[in-house]
Protein backbone atom coordinates (compact mmCIF):
# COMPACT_ATOMS: atom_id res chain seq x y z
CA UNK A 1 0.00 0.00 0.00
CA UNK A 2 0.94 3.40 -1.05
CA UNK A 3 2.32 6.17 1.52
CA UNK A 4 -0.81 8.26 -0.13
CA UNK A 5 -3.34 5.44 0.38
CA UNK A 6 -2.19 4.82 4.05
CA UNK A 7 -3.27 8.20 4.64
CA UNK A 8 -6.51 8.58 2.98
CA UNK A 9 -7.07 5.21 5.41
CA UNK A 10 -5.84 7.21 7.98
CA UNK A 11 -8.04 10.07 6.96
CA UNK A 12 -11.16 7.59 6.61
CA UNK A 13 -10.72 6.24 10.31
CA UNK A 14 -10.64 9.60 11.39
CA UNK A 15 -13.78 10.85 10.06
CA UNK A 16 -15.58 7.43 11.30
CA UNK A 17 -14.29 8.69 15.05
CA UNK A 18 -15.69 12.17 14.19
CA UNK A 19 -18.95 10.32 13.05
CA UNK A 20 -18.98 8.28 16.39
CA UNK A 21 -18.74 11.27 18.47
CA UNK A 22 -20.93 13.16 16.77
CA UNK A 23 -23.63 10.76 16.93
CA UNK A 24 -23.29 9.42 20.30
CA UNK A 25 -22.54 5.90 19.26
CA UNK A 26 -20.61 3.28 20.55
CA UNK A 27 -19.12 1.12 17.82
CA UNK A 28 -19.01 1.22 14.72
CA UNK A 29 -17.96 -1.07 12.04
CA UNK A 30 -17.02 -0.81 7.99
CA UNK A 31 -15.52 -2.84 5.63
CA UNK A 32 -14.09 -0.09 2.41
CA UNK A 33 -13.61 -2.32 -0.92
CA UNK A 34 -10.61 -0.98 -2.92
CA UNK A 35 -10.57 -3.97 -5.94
CA UNK A 36 -10.53 -7.71 -5.68
CA UNK A 37 -8.79 -9.10 -3.11
CA UNK A 38 -7.87 -5.70 -1.70
CA UNK A 39 -10.03 -4.15 1.48
CA UNK A 40 -10.16 -1.89 4.22
CA UNK A 41 -11.69 -3.85 7.50
CA UNK A 42 -12.61 -1.09 10.13
CA UNK A 43 -13.66 -0.74 13.63
CA UNK A 44 -13.96 1.87 15.48
CA UNK A 45 -15.25 1.77 19.58
CA UNK A 46 -15.36 4.00 22.34
CA UNK A 47 -12.45 3.55 25.00
CA UNK A 48 -13.45 0.36 27.69
CA UNK A 49 -14.72 -2.96 27.40
CA UNK A 50 -18.00 -3.56 25.22
CA UNK A 51 -20.80 -2.98 27.26
CA UNK A 52 -22.64 -5.71 28.58
CA UNK A 53 -25.72 -7.02 27.29
CA UNK A 54 -28.70 -5.46 29.31
CA UNK A 55 -30.80 -8.04 30.75
CA UNK A 56 -34.55 -6.86 32.02
CA UNK A 57 -36.73 -8.67 33.96
CA UNK A 58 -40.11 -7.56 34.96
CA UNK A 59 -41.65 -9.67 37.65
CA UNK A 60 -45.30 -10.78 37.79
CA UNK A 61 -47.73 -8.94 39.56
CA UNK A 62 -49.03 -10.89 42.72
CA UNK A 63 -52.31 -12.02 42.36
CA UNK A 64 -55.39 -10.49 44.79
CA UNK A 65 -54.78 -12.59 47.89
CA UNK A 66 -58.73 -13.01 47.82
CA UNK A 67 -59.07 -14.48 44.57
CA UNK A 68 -57.07 -16.05 42.09
CA UNK A 69 -56.91 -14.51 38.94
CA UNK A 70 -58.17 -15.91 35.82
CA UNK A 71 -55.84 -18.21 33.57
CA UNK A 72 -56.59 -16.28 30.29
CA UNK A 73 -55.44 -13.26 32.26
CA UNK A 74 -52.04 -14.59 32.48
CA UNK A 75 -50.84 -15.26 28.83
CA UNK A 76 -51.70 -11.81 27.98
CA UNK A 77 -49.82 -10.15 30.60
CA UNK A 78 -46.72 -11.80 29.78
CA UNK A 79 -46.73 -11.46 26.05
CA UNK A 80 -44.77 -7.98 25.53
CA UNK A 81 -44.20 -6.12 22.42
CA UNK A 82 -42.39 -8.22 20.15
CA UNK A 83 -38.58 -6.60 19.03
CA UNK A 84 -38.31 -5.39 16.00
CA UNK A 85 -34.95 -6.23 14.94
CA UNK A 86 -36.33 -9.96 16.14
CA UNK A 87 -38.91 -9.99 12.68
CA UNK A 88 -37.78 -11.78 10.00
CA UNK A 89 -39.53 -9.44 7.89
CA UNK A 90 -37.74 -6.08 9.08
CA UNK A 91 -35.58 -3.55 6.85
CA UNK A 92 -32.07 -2.83 9.10
CA UNK A 93 -29.74 -0.35 8.26
CA UNK A 94 -26.69 -1.36 6.05
CA UNK A 95 -24.59 1.38 7.55
CA UNK A 96 -24.19 3.99 10.42
CA UNK A 97 -26.09 7.75 9.30
CA UNK A 98 -28.83 9.15 9.92
CA UNK A 99 -32.19 8.02 7.92
CA UNK A 100 -34.42 9.97 5.78
CA UNK A 101 -37.88 8.92 4.96
CA UNK A 102 -37.90 11.92 2.30
CA UNK A 103 -35.82 12.78 -0.72
CA UNK A 104 -35.45 16.24 0.64
CA UNK A 105 -37.39 18.59 3.43
CA UNK A 106 -40.74 19.12 2.36
CA UNK A 107 -41.08 16.51 -0.47
CA UNK A 108 -43.34 13.44 0.23
CA UNK A 109 -42.28 10.62 1.66
CA UNK A 110 -40.79 7.49 -0.04
CA UNK A 111 -43.25 4.98 1.22
CA UNK A 112 -45.97 4.99 3.40
CA UNK A 113 -47.67 2.52 5.87
CA UNK A 114 -49.64 0.40 3.82
CA UNK A 115 -47.79 0.99 0.30
CA UNK A 116 -47.44 -1.60 -1.59
CA UNK A 117 -43.21 -1.75 -3.06
CA UNK A 118 -42.02 -4.10 -5.43
CA UNK A 119 -38.16 -5.04 -5.36
CA UNK A 120 -35.80 -2.91 -5.66
CA UNK A 121 -37.84 0.03 -4.87
CA UNK A 122 -36.53 3.03 -2.44
CA UNK A 123 -37.61 2.57 0.93
CA UNK A 124 -35.78 5.68 2.63
CA UNK A 125 -31.87 6.77 2.91
CA UNK A 126 -29.32 7.01 5.04
CA UNK A 127 -26.65 9.72 4.77
CA UNK A 128 -23.19 8.49 5.71
CA UNK A 129 -20.05 10.83 5.49
CA UNK A 130 -22.56 13.70 3.51
CA UNK A 131 -23.06 10.69 1.08
CA UNK A 132 -26.90 10.00 0.78
CA UNK A 133 -27.32 5.97 0.35
CA UNK A 134 -30.53 4.99 -1.37
CA UNK A 135 -31.88 2.13 0.56
CA UNK A 136 -33.90 -0.39 -1.68
CA UNK A 137 -36.45 -2.91 -1.08
CA UNK A 138 -35.39 -6.55 -1.20
CA UNK A 139 -38.17 -8.03 -1.86
CA UNK A 140 -41.97 -7.00 -3.13
CA UNK A 141 -43.97 -6.35 -0.44
CA UNK A 142 -46.17 -4.03 1.59
CA UNK A 143 -45.06 -1.61 4.50
CA UNK A 144 -45.98 -2.86 7.89
CA UNK A 145 -44.63 -0.48 9.57
CA UNK A 146 -41.82 2.22 10.14
CA UNK A 147 -39.65 1.80 13.25
CA UNK A 148 -37.63 5.53 12.22
CA UNK A 149 -38.46 9.02 12.01
CA UNK A 150 -37.39 11.42 9.47
CA UNK A 151 -33.42 12.22 10.21
CA UNK A 152 -33.28 9.52 13.25
CA UNK A 153 -29.74 8.67 13.58
CA UNK A 154 -29.63 4.84 13.46
CA UNK A 155 -26.55 2.19 13.42
CA UNK A 156 -25.59 -0.38 11.87
CA UNK A 157 -28.36 -3.27 11.62
CA UNK A 158 -30.87 -1.42 13.00
CA UNK A 159 -33.99 -2.00 12.51
CA UNK A 160 -35.95 0.50 10.03
CA UNK A 161 -39.47 -0.49 9.15
CA UNK A 162 -41.16 -3.89 8.54
CA UNK A 163 -41.92 -5.04 4.99
CA UNK A 164 -44.35 -8.29 4.41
Amino acid sequence: MTEKSHQSDVDFIRALAELLRENDLTELQVKREYGEGDSLNVRVSRGGPPPAPVQSYVAPAPAPAAAPAPASAAPAAASAAPDPAEDPNAITSPMVGTAYLQPEPGAASFVSVGDKVSEGQTLLIVEAMKTMNQIPAPRAGTVKRILIEDGTPVEFGAPLMILE
